[in-house]
């Protein structure tokens, strides 16, 4: 959670980081030319209090905050709170973050905005027999979902009728426990969609541009672990309307900055809205790579004040990007690893980027999300990029604490994968899959630890142990 630090343009910005006592010696600490401990290593003692947090802003004398991608990223009352303190929120205006916050609400918005959505019953009043009835007209199978949160937990999906009532007290329950409202809503399931994400910025005077859409379609935990730039079987009618949609919905809150409308895909091509991400995404990267734009920098500039450039619009990808997260997981149950790096060996050569937060001798430990690094590539087409990611898989050496480089390479070599033929199922579909399924002792201590950890952090940087769902299926909300 970088408190960043804009300047007079007469001389060099300053940067500025917190770091929890589990985080001394860290990168993103070593990176910056200021660095404040906010706390103990619980996040709620350090990382989700935002009393520390503008305690550690006014220590640095910064001007602005940026939110990262985790933990209070998209948190309207720390934006609202920022400002309060006369400092610069680097981010959408928190009305655009409770807007999308709830799903009902958004579902409802963007219905509103003619943005096509799943069919649903998004009713945050209904009980049990009028969801039923619903659910009956939307047929089955269909998701039950909470409305706050994601990640995946607080759904469930139901395959037949003499299940809902059991599946409606557990989607609550856990929705409950994990978000702390136990409001639930109904969706149709989609058979294999695609899930595929459009990037949306916005400028304080009112202008809204898409750049670009990423296939995000190979999750594990209802989490991605593989993105890539463009999508790689998008038509490109499909890809002009969902741009459309995308810019539409960022209107319809009044969006300024970069965010992320997300889209599930029939094999037919027709896309339906799922969710927005009102803050920075993790595989922004590869947007990056493949439109030479700094989102990042872009951020900084449009919370100046700064309107979008007017050669952003219609800007042509160039090339094909892949980004791999890089995790501290075994690569078979998913489950989080900890332990002390003894040899690091990054890849390196042209088109090759690595975004990574540890080093040899770094210690990874059992507080927060365990991501690695992000291993990015980009190739003069798609065929080349995945060429060039499978050799730099093969020259990534990470030793003494187990990761997930073994399942990115199986992903990487795989046919399907090659020629594009990818969905949210696909890794339940790589030979060994079942070996995967983690033992049921172990998933439910695994989700009590997460749900204890931390409600409030998106699922990309939540405090880990992260629940390692048991069923392989291929449904998500984050």
């Amino acid at each position: 959670m970088p408190a960043c630090s804009r300047v007079q343009a007469a001389r060099a910005p300053r940067r500025s980081a917190n770091s929890s006592a589990a985080d001394r010696g860290a990168r993103h600490v070593e990176a910056c030319d200021d660095a404040v401990e906010i706390g103990p290593a619980p996040a709620v003692e350090s990382y989700l209090s935002i009393p520390r947090l503008l305690d550690a802003a006014r220590k640095t004398t910064a001007e602005a905050i940026h939110p990262g991608y985790g933990f209070l990223s998209e948190n309207a009352d720390f934006a609202e709170a920022v400002e309060a303190a006369g400092l610069v929120w680097v981010g959408p205006p928190a009305a655009a973050m409770r807007a999308m916050g709830g799903k009902i609400a958004a579902r409802q918005r963007m219905l509103a905005a003619g943005v096509p959505i799943v069919p649903g019953f998004q009713d945050a009043a209904a009980g049990d027999a009028a969801l039923a009835r619903a659910a009956g007209e939307i047929g089955f199978p269909v998701l039950v979902k909470a409305s706050s949160g994601g990640g995946g937990k607080g759904m469930r999906r139901i395959d037949a009728p003499g299940d809902l009532a059991a599946g409606l007290a557990g989607a609550r329950r856990e929705a409950a426990s994990a978000f702390g409202d136990p409001t639930v809503y109904l969706e149709k399931a989609i058979d294999r969609p695609r899930h595929v994400e459009m990037q949306i910025f916005g400028d304080r005077a009112g202008g809204i541009l898409a750049l670009g859409e990423r296939e995000c379609s190979i999750q594990r935990r209802h989490q991605k672990i593989v993105e890539e730039a463009p999508a790689a079987a998008i038509g490109a009618e499909t890809r002009r309307r969902m741009a459309e949609a995308a810019v539409a919905a960022g209107r319809a809150v009044g969006y300024v900055g970069a965010g992320t409308v997300e889209f599930l895909v029939d094999r037919a091509e027709r896309f339906y809205f799922l969710e927005m991400n009102t803050r920075l995404q993790v595989e922004h990267p590869v947007t990056e790579e493949t439109l030479g734009i700094d989102l990042v920098a872009a951020q900084l500039e449009v919370a100046e004040g700064a309107p979008l450039p007017a050669e952003w619009q219609d800007r042509p990808p160039r090339g094909h990007a892949i980004e791999c997260r890089v995790y501290a997981e075994d690569p078979e149950t998913y489950l989080p690893r900890s332990g002390a790096v003894l040899v690091y060996e990054e890849p390196s050569g042209p088109g090759v980027r690595v975004d990574s937060g540890i080093g040899r001798g770094s210690r990874v430990g059992i507080d927060y999300d365990p991501i690695l690094a992000k291993l990015i590539v980009r190739g003069e087409d798609r065929a080349a990029a995945v060429e060039r990611m499978r050799r730099a898989l093969s020259e990534y050496v990470i030793l003494g604490v187990t990761t997930n480089l073994p399942l990115l390479r199986r992903v990487l070599d795989s046919e399907a994968f090659a020629s594009g033929d990818t969905d949210t199922a696909f890794l339940a579909r790589l030979p060994g899959a079942q070996r995967r399924r983690p033992p049921a002792e172990a998933i439910v201590a695994a989700s009590a630890a997460s749900a204890a950890a931390g409600a409030l952090v998106p699922m990309d940087a939540r405090p880990f142990p992260a629940g390692p769902w048991s069923e392989t299926s291929a449904w998500r909300n984050r």
